[in-house]
């Protein structure tokens, strides 16, 4: 039998559990009064050294650089998954977003009976923060209206040291289910084909496909569609593909789309999927995994952070 003490697994494991709430309350607090000393601290855990602030080099340190030393305000409205349309749509490319079917600033005031049957529903201000549709007669309507009640008053910005999501004001969005088996390659969720760009110039392509809640296939492709697996690290969470995903239909429109929405920041990861061959409008990411993107090597980080042009 395994004995139990502060150092042994079983023991430590039901710790780190019981004191979850804690250390949320804590980074929460730390958020909202000190976001920079909270990315700060989140960096130094990832990676074991402080950040450079002074003179940022690598992606991950630019895009903290940027939350804290930048105009974000721009940021604000295009992290917003209900606002952005507006821009996509002013920009030329309102033929790429996802049909909309309603919006709602409070979780009980959601119309369930206009929905279809099938439809994505989720926070404009979040991560994660989704419910995928299949049949809507076998929804738990109440349990799903709770959820989103409480995701509506989550500070995800404070909560990630994400300045910029503080000001964007929640609401909830349902959009049309875009069919996973129309794709270029059998995947159990959308394919994110996700566009590193920077200032109009996209460079390389982070591909996601076979999502679950634990885990996500992932591999990096650049221009040409030439795949890149040693950009990535393995890890338990972010499992590099063996599989090499074909070369979008729509991948010129996605990039040209990239290119022009991207124009005027340093940097911007843009996401599309494609369905049947066309091209969709996913999201804007300013701040790719809250500036920590420890799923990538070094040397790609550097060489991501190369392309992140500051004015220091």
């Amino acid at each position: 039998m395994v004995k139990e003490s502060i150092f042994g697994f079983p023991l430590f494991k039901r710790l780190r559990h019981a004191l979850r709430p804690v250390r949320t309350s804590y980074e929460l607090l730390v958020g909202k009064l000190f976001p920079k000393r909270l990315a700060s601290i989140r960096y130094k855990q990832v990676y074991g050294v402080a950040i450079n602030w002074s003179n940022p080099k690598n992606i991950d340190e630019k895009i903290n650089w940027l939350k804290f030393y930048s105009d974000t305000s721009r940021w604000t409205l295009l992290a917003d998954k209900y606002r952005v349309r507006q821009y996509v749509e002013e920009c030329g490319f309102g033929d790429m977003l996802v049909k909309l079917y309603g919006k709602w600033e409070q979780a009980a005031d959601i119309d369930w009976e206009s929905l279809p049957n099938q439809f994505v529903m989720k926070t404009n201000h979040g991560s994660g923060d989704v419910l995928i549709c299949h049949d809507k007669q076998l929804t738990d309507r109440k349990y799903w209206t709770k959820m989103f009640d409480k995701w509506l008053h989550t500070d995800f910005g404070s909560m990630m040291g994400e300045p910029h999501y503080k000001y964007i004001k929640p609401c909830v969005i349902a959009e049309e289910l875009l069919d996973a088996d129309k794709q270029p390659i059998a995947s159990s969720s959308l394919i994110d084909y996700k566009i590193w760009a920077f200032n109009g110039k996209p460079s390389y392509i982070w591909c996601c496909l076979n999502r679950t809640p634990k885990s996500v296939e992932v591999i990096t492709y650049d221009m040409q569609w030439n795949p890149h697996p040693e950009f990535s690290i393995d890890t338990p969470h972010y499992i590099l593909t063996d599989k090499r995903i074909p070369r979008p239909n729509s991948l010129e429109r996605m990039l040209y789309a990239a290119s022009v929405l991207s124009k005027g920041f340093p940097q911007v990861r843009v996401d599309f999927y494609e369905v049947d061959g066309k091209a969709y409008f996913g999201e804007m990411t300013f701040t790719s995994s809250s500036g920590v993107n420890y799923f990538y090597t070094d040397e790609f980080r550097n060489h991501l952070g190369d392309h992140c042009q500051l004015l220091l």
